[in-house]
């Protein structure tokens, strides 16, 4: 075929007088977090300063597959897609709740993504009410017991006292979070990420966890599911009118980029924890590639609602819609330049 020959041109051409008015943008409309620089770099083939350590493992892209579930009847299938895509495109994995593990195996197919995951990271997860109770009856052995039968990397912590306190047949919690995983990475020998689940952490709390030896934070921030708002949804209508106003308290994923670019550098060699997972309200690559440009610290994203969405039906849809995140990402880091205001 000679170089200027395109046997497609009349179609497109077609296409693009009959579209043209369907396609258009108001200034209003425009995505204002980035600066477009289309003469700087040719088409991408890879993601910029990917394949690279998270820890440590490799990952091919900064994403991260946010704790979902366990324990229902289709948990198993969408931890099984979740974990063949994380294979096959070089990402991490967080569990969902692990607790029923704790005392018996009936869920266990439900959690054992390891042999569909491969060497990509895996991670367990508890509540911190299941883990102060744990340490109470002296029996945090079941927790390690627990990530050596998923072959699990470590431990997800996931900090939820607003959604505890909302549900019904919440756990009331009586040690401050930060002793009780103070005590976990004191006393044992484990990877450990601390998540919240929907609100996000404050300043003294950030400040409190990048004190301590733990191996990443998980934002978990406003924006995505609140599993508090969640709780009184399906409980009670008197509580909900009353306690509604509690489910908008917290922090979004911006405001706790804001507080660790503050932190860092006041704390100096107090820090001990320099990785974090931004989630919450990342609803697909831009977000997620902005909020990582914007955090000056070795940081990924965590998606959990979109891939759920993917996850509930064939691998191949799923398979799809990671693919396209990732040539996404490729896109944005070639072409894309993060606005400092």
């Amino acid at each position: 075929m000679k170089l200027t020959e395109d046997p497609t041109a009349s179609s497109r051409k077609k296409d693009h007088i009959e579209l043209a008015f369907k396609s258009r943008l108001t200034s209003e409309q425009m995505d204002r977090r980035f600066y477009y620089e289309p003469v700087l770099a040719g088409h991408p083939n890879g993601i910029r300063g990917y394949p690279k350590g998270f820890l440590d493992k490799q990952i091919k892209a900064p994403i991260w597959v946010s704790s979902m579930t366990g324990g229902t009847q289709m948990a198993r299938i969408i931890n099984e897609n979740l974990a063949k895509a994380c294979c096959e495109f070089g990402l991490g994995m967080g569990l969902g709740s692990c607790r029923s593990l704790l005392d018996n195996d009936e869920t266990f197919d439900d959690f054992n993504m390891r042999p569909y995951i491969g060497d990509q990271s895996l991670y367990a997860n508890l509540g911190i009410a299941q883990v102060e109770q744990l340490i109470a009856s002296g029996e945090t052995d079941k927790i390690i017991q627990m990530i050596n039968k998923l072959q699990a990397d470590g431990l997800i912590i996931h900090v939820n006292p607003l959604q505890e306190w909302l549900q019904e047949e919440g756990d009331r919690i009586s040690v401050s979070p930060i002793e009780t995983i103070e005590h976990i990475v004191r006393e044992m020998n484990i990877s450990v990420i601390v998540k919240e689940v929907g609100q996000g952490f404050g300043k003294a709390s950030l400040k409190a966890l990048l004190r301590l030896p733990i191996d990443a934070i998980e934002f978990a921030a406003m924006g995505g599911t609140n599993f508090s708002m969640l709780e009184m949804i399906r409980g009670d209508e008197m509580k909900k009118e009353v306690f509604e106003c509690m489910a908008h308290l917290g922090h979004d994923a911006s405001d706790m980029i804001q507080m660790i670019n503050e932190l860092i550098p006041e704390m100096g060699h107090e820090v001990n924890c320099r990785n974090f997972i931004i989630s919450g309200g990342m609803t697909g690559f831009l977000d997620g590639y902005h909020a990582i440009q914007k955090l000056q610290h070795n940081a990924i994203y965590g998606q959990a609602s979109a891939f759920l969405k993917h996850a509930q039906g064939s691998y191949e849809d799923l398979q799809s819609y990671v693919k396209l995140q990732i040539e996404g990402l490729e896109f944005a880091s070639a072409y894309l330049r993060v606005k400092e205001s």
